[in-house]
């Protein structure tokens, strides 16, 4: 009980580190700007409900994806964990994002699913993370990751929903912060995946 209480942990903080909702609230309130708040609320809605059902197919078919495509565990936690360590990277490295001074984009709801729903919520850091999880996981542990990620996605509708209070309350520059410290721990993740792949390639 307590393995799988471990694990439940570790995917959590897995997608809520490459996924976080903080980060995620400017690239929101930029696309958003000139809608009204029930078309930001209904946005929202369908934004974590594409990302989830992305995540969620590849949860569930990562096995068979890598038995298709004849791929191996340490290959791709090499591979996935440098592209994970190249995300963090570049949101350590990104410079501050001003929601005031951002262009005016042409409003539509079809941002919802692109780009808000796929890439932003379930990007190619996101579905690495869920595959990386999956090589290995059994049926239970799918399970937690389905519930895992969709609690990570309603932590994302509530933070799109409440996104102008949020950005009034913390302030741009905290949220600036807070999306470093992610990006942080992204690449230590990152990392932590290259060293698994290695020594599951070369030392077992």
């Amino acid at each position: 009980m307590e393995s799988i209480a471990l694990f439940a942990v570790a995917v959590f903080t897995g997608f809520i580190a490459i996924n976080n909702p903080i980060g995620n609230i400017p690239v929101f309130l930029g696309l958003t700007k000139s809608a009204d708040r029930s078309t930001k609320r209904k946005i929202s809605k369908k934004a974590t409900t594409t990302a989830f059902v992305i995540v969620a197919g590849f949860i569930l078919l990562g096995k068979y994806i890598f038995s298709l495509f004849g791929l191996t565990i340490p290959a791709f936690k090499i591979t996935g964990g440098i592209l994970v360590f190249f995300v963090g990277f570049e949101m350590i490295r990104a410079q501050e994002l001003s929601i005031d001074n951002q262009s005016e984009v042409n409003f539509n709801e079809g941002i919802s699913i692109s780009p808000l729903g796929i890439p932003i919520l379930a990007g190619p850091g996101t579905i690495v993370t869920a595959m990386n999880f999956t090589t290995t996981a059994t049926y239970l542990e799918i399970i937690i990751m389905l519930i895992m990620f969709a609690g990570v996605m309603w932590l994302n509708y509530l933070a799109f929903i409440s996104s102008e209070y949020l950005v009034r309350y913390i302030g741009e520059n905290k949220i600036v912060v807070v999306e470093k410290i992610m990006g942080l721990i992204i690449a230590i993740i990152g990392t932590n995946m290259i060293i698994e792949g290695i020594q599951l390639a070369f030392f077992q």
